[in-house]
């Protein structure tokens, strides 16, 4: 196969009956040689703040000499996003090769009995294959769902080095259960026997449900204590804070909740020393202000500013009004919104409008996107900011734009699938960390 035969083999994947099984991922790995086996790993799971502490720890490992793969969900600009090393994307032929051997091994698991893997399990045996090809020091694997039954979980035991509890909030509650504890104790299943775990500080409930998994697998267990770092400058271009014995560390993202994500990284950082890598603090603060991660509060333009954030659940609504009373206090916002139907769009709704000057409603590019005529009409029955919606992102971003001045600031915020479009309107290349 060629690179787009692989692509349409991978995302032309139907979903079976119940994809949220891990059964058939041992067979197939088993097929293609274990290649999840003998590497090295940090393992993270969570609801929000993933992908960034995986690129904090990724920028640092790889400052520090370490081969480091990456692999993360979902993609901005392109699909080979989603698995780095060395922050360099998986070459599309590398990708159409190890494809090209995968797909000749579902036929047989699929004759033994398994169903079809799905398109996540894909992608993930293929992050495995070119992770062991690339000969990886060490793999920061980020959680696509959930934890206890997702694909990533096929790693051994003694291969983690870290399982890392990001924060944990609403999303797949069909999936992963209707109360924090129990999504919590769904991503708990990553916790390994006699390992080494690093929370993200949050609420009482929630830890304690880390705790005792930890507790439970004898494991080791390290709350970050984020809610400690002092910030000390933020604006448009970054951020400075200080937290314990790190001081004046300098970070591209911006927001109190990407400091906070900063503090887990610096955290698991502390624990990586303790399983021998050679961290030097000079290499983990240039990690640390080299680590980009676009999508996230994400400033793509002055006068007026625009920021592009895929804030999709009321969790990330929230950190990224915060974020904004910070660097725009006091100013309302022209807000570009478009956000999935499966998705609680009311409550984020709800936690934008007393900072809203204007709606801007668009349909994201996704086959499970909330229509903008709808999204403007649930917009409508809640206040009387006006409202508008449009076909298309970029017709939303060109009203905005027509309709603010020189000190106004454009929001453009929900899911992630539109922020390829955004970006690539405002002449934002493909990213590699």
């Amino acid at each position: 196969m060629n690179y787009q035969e692989s692509l349409d083999f991978i995302l032309g994947t139907p979903s079976p009956s119940n994809v949220y099984e891990r059964n058939v991922m041992l067979p197939l790995l088993a097929k293609l040689g274990d290649p999840h086996k003998g590497l090295k790993y940090v393992h993270i799971a969570g609801t929000n703040g993933k992908g960034t502490t995986s690129a904090f720890l990724a920028g640092v490992l790889r400052e520090a000499g370490y081969r480091t793969g990456l692999y993360t969900s979902p993609y901005i600009q392109r699909f080979n996003e989603r698995i780095q090393v060395n922050g360099v994307q998986i070459p599309d032929e590398d990708l159409a090769r190890i494809t090209t051997r995968i797909s000749g091994k579902v036929p047989e698991i699929m004759a033994e009995g398994f169903r079809r893997p799905t398109i996540f399990e894909l992608i993930t045996v293929l992050g495995f294959c070119w992770f062991r090809e690339q000969k990886c020091d060490v793999v920061v694997l980020e959680v696509g769902m959930g934890g206890r039954l997702d694909a990533t979980n096929s790693i051994m035991d003694e291969d983690s080095l870290v399982s890392v509890m990001t924060n944990i909030g609403f999303d797949h509650v069909e999936f992963l259960g209707n109360t924090l504890p129990l999504i919590a104790g769904e991503k708990a299943g990553i916790i390994r026997e006699k390992g080494d775990v690093v929370i993200y500080g949050q609420s009482p409930e929630v830890e304690k449900v880390f705790y005792d998994k930890a507790m439970e697998k004898h494991a080791t267990c390290t709350r970050s204590g984020n809610e400690a770092a002092v910030v000390k400058q933020m604006d448009v271009t970054g951020t400075v804070f200080s937290f314990g014995p790190w001081r004046d560390v300098k970070i591209r993202l911006l927001g109190r909740y990407q400091v906070r994500n900063a503090c887990t990284a610096l955290t698991v950082i502390e624990r990586l020393r303790i399983h021998g890598f050679i961290l030097t603090d000079e290499q983990v603060y240039a990690g640390m202000e080299k680590t980009i991660w676009p999508g996230r509060a994400e400033l793509l333009r002055q006068e007026p500013a625009v920021i592009v954030d895929g804030a999709h659940n009321p969790q990330g609504f929230e950190a990224f009004m915060e974020t904004m009373e910070l660097l725009f206090p006091g100013r309302k916002l022209n807000i570009v919104l478009g956000v999935l139907a499966d998705k609680d769009f009311n409550a984020g709704i709800d936690i934008v409008l007393p900072h809203a000057k204007k709606f801007f409603a668009v349909t994201p590019p996704s086959c499970r996107a909330l229509d903008a005529g709808e999204l403007a009409a649930s917009i409508r029955r809640k206040t009387d900011v006006s409202v508008a919606h449009f076909e298309s992102v970029t017709a939303a971003i060109e009203a905005a734009l027509a309709e603010s001045g020189k000190d106004d600031v454009i929001a453009i915020l929900g899911s992630l699938y539109q922020v390829r479009t955004v970006r690539d309107y405002f002449g934002r290349k493909t990213f590699e960390q």
